[in-house]
């Protein structure tokens, strides 16, 4: 953007110990838009301060923040918000210069790879087996225990590069590849645990799922490892936690929900009073796509 009379008043001004002052010239910058950016960039690279750089740095994540809560409001108002989609939104609040394109490839690499194993003549569970071997076995994806210290486990781009990711990560990426290839897993809404089911479906519809779909579920596969339990597993564990197994949590978790799950538990990350706005952002962008 051309930096105007304007501009250069506002950048001037940023620097200023009056924090009303500060704030003033901060929301007459974000009102201008992301087109700033790059002056924003400039005046970083160009600004010896460590304070005001702090500033700077605050004001792009705000402009890319703006830019965000727009996306996510055309995510969900999508009539089948999509959840790699979803994913990658959330991605962005910490990559905002993220090349989507790139995450796509890899994922469709491993779709490919995937399909070419499969045909109409395997039992749930050998697609399964296939689907999770190659995952785990092949691409050597590995599972983390739910660490609120390591952000880059709950982000899909990451857990693409490094092929480690925790419950919830690893589980998008195994829910986003078996519906590209049509297989009939969903996250289930299992008591303190990320879960992934293998729905029998009548006709591909999930709408025909009834009120408690408990025995419609052929098996449970955990996305740390690819590990398939049984229902009698999972009663097992519902007596454990002293929990009555109730018709909800068989239900299968719509896209907007477990994207909801994902800025939740990832926005625990920013619980500390350096990055605490980052925590209130997420948490915003998560009411804002509420059910």
């Amino acid at each position: 953007m051309e930096e105007t009379r304007e501009i250069s008043a506002l950048f001037h001004l940023i620097d200023d110990p009056d924090d009303e002052v500060f704030n003033t010239v901060s929301n007459r910058i974000i009102s201008i838009g992301a087109n700033i950016i790059p002056n924003l960039e400039h005046l970083w690279e160009t600004t010896p301060d460590e304070s005001v750089q702090d500033r700077i740095e605050l004001l792009i994540h705000r402009l890319h923040y703006c830019d965000l809560v727009q996306e996510f409001t055309r995510w969900k108002s999508l009539p089948e918000p999509d959840l790699l989609a979803g994913a990658l939104l959330v991605s962005k609040f910490q990559y905002p210069d993220l090349n989507v394109n790139n995450v796509l490839q890899d994922v469709e690499k491993m779709r490919r790879n995937i399909w070419l194993e499969l045909n109409s003549y395997l039992t749930p569970l050998e697609q399964t087996n296939v689907l999770t071997t190659i995952l785990y076995n092949y691409y050597h994806l590995k599972g983390t225990e739910l660490n609120h210290s390591e952000p880059n486990d709950f982000l899909l781009n990451k857990v693409l590069d490094a092929k480690r990711g925790n419950s919830i990560s690893n589980g998008i990426l195994y829910l986003v590849l078996c519906d590209l290839l049509d297989i009939p897993i969903r996250a289930v809404h299992i008591p303190r645990q990320f879960i992934l089911a293998y729905f029998e479906l009548d006709n591909g519809q999930w709408d025909k799922l009834p009120a408690n779909p408990s025995h419609r579920i052929q098996f449970y596969i955990d996305p740390m490892s690819g590990q398939v339990f049984t229902q009698k597993d999972v009663e097992t564990y519902f007596r454990r936690i002293s929990v009555p197994p109730t018709a909800s949590f068989f239900r299968p978790l719509s896209n907007v929900r477990i994207v909801q799950v994902l800025l939740e538990e990832f926005a625990k990350c920013f619980e500390n009073d350096q990055h605490y706005y980052k925590y209130d952002e997420l948490m915003q962008l998560s009411a804002m796509i509420s059910e």
